[in-house]
């Protein structure tokens, strides 16, 4: 059967499935898989988040130890941090837990596929397939997973086929990456993601810090309670739909979406939001100094703007 998958591009009607380990990532990978009709026969749980969320999205899955979970899977996903793959990969070598027919995939971002070359070894067909989407542990986690893109590694073209094929059962698109860009893909997803919630939490406890909250809890010229008396709640309403707007207008036009004070080269104002920011909290100002220094250099901001910005560096190129 797993001849046929990778040869022929035909995906079997059902595979067995083993998950090293059950966290976020892999239950919702496992359980967008059992929506296509295949099974995740057995798990790894160690910790009580990981058994919690086994038995909420895969509730017919055994728990058991890797070795084992590797032994009742016709399909074996790694779902581990990066830094806990080579690892991982070592211990189920060294217990001979690879066999020929074996689908080994891993789904850490940053490492390609010659970190499953002990798999490879043994006859498996390996794959690295990371999906390009946040995982909370929530229910949206798998309906996010419909037209996500997967970057996908492979050593072979039997891998990559095979790879493409698990990625559509999930309704994903696959992606090659070049084994050699890895690092680089997951980079970008991290500045991208990570750093955006950094951000948006950054700007939400500024914002919130400029509403004035009435000391009998209603929000000053909201005499009626419309806008509610928590502040914090209040700056991430107000942020929404100027984010969402914001997000997809880069998206459609890349540099040409960008508006505010440091486009126009309006540094009064760049100086003034830095005032107030240092009022509320040193480090934020330091990561508006910082994005709004990047943002002079992408939009060719005047010297008035980036001197303001970085002075020192100003200084050296004078």
């Amino acid at each position: 059967m797993m001849s046929e998958f990778g040869v022929t591009g035909t995906p079997p009607a059902r595979l067995s499935v083993g998950l090293v380990s059950a966290g976020r990532v892999g239950t919702a990978i496992g359980a967008a898989l059992e929506l296509r009709g295949h099974v995740v026969s057995a798990v790894v749980a160690r910790s009580e988040r990981s058994r919690d969320l086994a038995a909420r999205r895969l509730p017919e899955a055994r728990i058991a130890d890797p070795v084992a979970v590797a032994a009742a899977s016709e399909l074996l996903i790694l779902a581990v941090p990066d830094s806990a793959l080579p690892g991982v990969v070592a211990e189920l070598a060294a217990a001979d837990a690879f066999r020929p027919g074996h689908i080994v995939v891993h789904v850490a971002g940053a490492v390609g596929a010659e970190v499953l070359t002990p798999a490879a070894d043994a006859g498996a067909v390996v794959v690295a397939a990371h999906p390009a989407m946040t995982f909370t542990g929530g229910e949206s986690d798998i309906d996010r997973m419909e037209g996500c893109s997967w970057a996908l590694t492979s050593p072979d073209e039997v891998g990559l086929v095979v790879g493409q094929m698990l990625v559509m059962e999930t309704g994903g698109l696959p992606v090659t990456v070049a084994e050699s860009h890895r690092a680089l893909y997951h980079a970008a997803l991290a500045h991208g993601a990570n750093h955006l919630v950094t951000l948006v939490n950054d700007a939400a406890e500024a914002l919130a810090a400029s509403f004035a909250v009435l000391p009998g809890g209603g929000v000053e010229g909201d005499p009626d309670g419309m806008l509610g008396s928590d502040a914090e709640a209040l700056a991430r309403r107000t942020l929404g739909p100027l984010l969402r707007a914001a997000l997809d207008n880069v998206l459609a036009s890349g540099d040409a979406a960008l508006t505010g004070p440091v486009m126009r080269g309006d540094a009064v104002t760049v100086s003034r939001h830095l005032d107030a920011l240092e009022d509320v909290d040193a480090g934020i100002a330091a990561g508006y100094r910082a994005l709004a220094l990047r943002t002079a250099d992408r939009c060719g901001a005047g010297r008035d703007v980036t001197d303001l910005l970085a002075p020192d560096l100003s200084e050296q190129l004078r």
